[in-house]
């Protein structure tokens, strides 16, 4: 097929290449325009630029599309059978969706309709979810709401964070893309109607939900933990300091923490949590913090903490 491919992130390179690799004729790459980052503030490309220049590609980085007339005649020059759309990172217009005659199809990374929206792999990751998995749809008009296409299953270990569960998703999706679009080629793959009611929202992240709120259950914590990497992380404070909290293990135990309240234990550091109304357990729970960085300082372990700071039991976090 001939295809435009529009994508930024890490995510999306895996489907570009696998596009290509599948014998696709791909002309034109869009991405987001270069940013500034880093101390000094230099150009950046996105790794989907990246990804086109090392496979040969032309890439146009507008920076609106809406009402670029540039950008559509370009488009419309081309006549793509279809437009592939993963974390492109820009709201399609109708005049794209209407372009191309398979329509524009967005690879997500959810078992739509749960999780619509910018941060479906971390929001899954930090609600406990076991599985998950990837999503091929035909864009409309709305967030995340077109119809599906193809799905394909994936279950989360409880080792997995966000950032080592996104390749695996991004590695599957790819494969799950160029199988639509050939069923969409042979007419054996129809789309689906998204059920509405059964929707759920995975929005883009902000600071404050890295926050640890310690009415929450040590689990609730931990999943959490393990969804905001590498941003914006797990954090809460400790006499006015910020203490990030990098590695921690959920546990139940008989003696009672007060919420916030820390315990130390030899060489082990604990913090009192909430309950686990998710399993129906009327136990408190604690959470141990195995890895930790106090504010100006460099990553520690518990022991070493301990050892420099010497924090003692009934000191209060989230203060």
């Amino acid at each position: 097929m001939l295809l435009v491919f529009c994508g930024t992130p890490n995510f999306a390179v895996p489907t570009l290449e696998r596009l290509v690799g599948a014998g696709h004729s791909v002309p034109l790459v869009v991405t987001q325009p270069d940013r500034p980052r880093g101390r000094g503030m230099e150009l950046s490309v996105s790794p989907v630029k990246a990804s086109a220049i090392r496979l040969g590609i032309a890439v146009v980085q507008p920076a609106a599309i809406k009402d670029n007339a540039e950008f559509r005649d370009q488009l419309t020059s081309i006549r793509p059978d279809a437009i592939v759309v993963v974390g492109y990172g820009r709201i399609i217009p109708q005049w794209m969706i209407d372009l191309p005659r398979l329509g524009n199809l967005n690879l997500h990374a959810s078992l739509l309709p749960k999780y619509r929206g910018a941060a479906p792999i971390q929001w899954a990751t930090a609600n406990g979810e076991s599985v998950t998995g990837v999503t091929t749809m035909r864009i409309d008009a709305g967030l995340d709401t077109g119809d599906i296409l193809m799905q394909r299953e994936i279950s989360i270990d409880l080792k997995d964070t966000a950032e080592t569960l996104g390749p695996k998703l991004a590695a599957m999706g790819a494969d799950l893309m160029v199988e639509t679009l050939r069923g969409l080629d042979a007419g054996q793959v129809r789309g689906t109607p998204q059920d509405h009611s059964q929707a759920t929202l995975g929005p883009i992240l902000k600071k404050e939900d890295g926050r640890m709120d310690f009415s929450r259950s040590a689990n609730d914590l931990f999943n959490r933990l393990r969804g905001f990497q590498p941003w914006p992380g797990a954090f809460t404070t400790l006499k006015g300091k910020t203490l990030q909290v990098h590695r921690a293990q959920p546990l139940q135990h008989a003696v009672k923490l007060m919420p916030g309240e820390i315990a130390v234990e030899g060489p082990r550091l604990f913090v009192g949590c909430g309950k686990d109304r998710n399993k129906n357990e009327d136990k408190d729970t604690r959470l141990e913090l195995v890895e930790i960085q106090l504010e100006g300082k460099r990553r520690m372990t518990a022991q070493e903490f301990i050892n420099g700071y010497r924090p003692k039991s009934g000191d209060r976090l989230g203060r």
